[in-house]
């Protein structure tokens, strides 16, 4: 069927209110959240947040104590079959035979599974760009040829989401970026949602249109990337100009601008504004006489939300 999904229609999985308690703790407490198709999300949280018992209760790896998981219609407590056969999943590490070329590994899956032809194989293989290296043994594979290869498994059966528990663990700075070009590659040209957990808050800033933050088990919030933290189209902007106080003089009177801060000495006045008021700003200040060298705008990086969501709490 032709045309739009609607937002039912896109939810791939939800995470319906599962909580985990050992003796009298809640490792996990009522958490709730979707996945959408094709969709990159990453999981945050403090170390002891719950993320990996909520990534393992997800996959069927450990029990729920409450609530549901729901894959494309099929519950993981009560149609287990039915749902996994819609994951693919990297928990902790991917492992092969050594002795074995990826291509023999690949096969060793296939013949576990159901369905998975020889043109799967390959269009995986080209997906993931291991077409050079599947008759070489998996014992000469680095780390990022691994972790790939363990991708290429992951979605031989064509899950709807695949799931992973710190992709880039062990990664140089050249493998991670693979792994992020790669994990957002699969989500725009499978349509697969990707849940991901991570600890490098820069790469989740780049990978992920959207994040989801847990704290001691429960959500504290749900951001999409890039936004959720503007105010109404607010921006904050550093305009460094020849005369701060002239500039200060000749927005005075401007009731929608906020000044945030002036540095005489660098010749710096912040402000923080509306879009839409920006190219009043400039105007007057140029009617005045004042000289703009540069304007920069002020954004808050993810890991800043994070430690201002999470109260400081450290970053895993």
């Amino acid at each position: 069927m032709s045309g739009a999904l609607t937002p039912n229609e896109s939810v791939v999985l939800s995470v319906n209110g599962i909580t985990k308690t050992i003796g009298s703790r809640s490792i996990v407490d009522t958490l709730s959240f979707d996945i959408h198709r094709g969709e990159v999300v990453g999981l945050l949280g403090p170390n002891g947040a719950g993320k990996t018992t909520t990534i393992r209760m997800i996959v069927g790896l450990i029990g729920m104590s409450k609530g549901d998981v729901i894959v494309r219609g099929h519950s993981i407590r009560n149609e287990f079959t039915k749902a996994i056969g819609h994951i693919g999943g990297i928990i902790e590490n991917p492992e092969f035979y050594p002795y074995m070329s990826g291509l023999d590994n690949l096969k060793q899956y296939q013949r576990m599974s159901e369905g998975i032809t020889k043109a799967r194989i390959e269009e995986v293989v080209q997906l993931v760009g291991l077409q050079d290296a599947m008759h070489k043994k998996v014992r000469a594979y680095s780390l990022g040829m691994r972790q790939r290869l363990g991708i290429a498994q992951a979605l031989l059966h064509e899950p709807s989401i695949l799931i992973l528990d710190e992709p880039t663990n062990g990664l140089d700075p050249a493998g991670i970026r693979e792994m992020r070009d790669y994990l957002k590659k699969i989500a725009r040209e499978e349509g697969i949602a990707v849940l991901v957990s991570s600890h490098l808050l820069s790469e989740m800033e780049l990978m992920c249109s959207r994040v989801i933050v847990i704290q001691e088990g429960k959500l504290i919030t749900e951001r999409t990337i890039g936004e959720g933290r503007k105010e109404e189209d607010q921006v904050t902007l550093t305009f460094r100009v020849d005369e701060p106080q002239t500039a200060l003089e000749a927005l005075q009177h401007m009731d929608d601008v906020t000044v945030v801060s002036v540095q005489q000495e660098r010749h710096e006045v912040t402000l923080h504004l509306k879009d839409e008021f920006v190219p009043s700003v400039i105007r007057i200040l140029g009617n005045a006489g004042v000289l703009i060298y540069r304007i920069e705008e002020m954004k808050q990086t993810l890991e800043e939300d994070f430690l201002k969501w999470t109260g400081g709490g450290r970053i895993a």
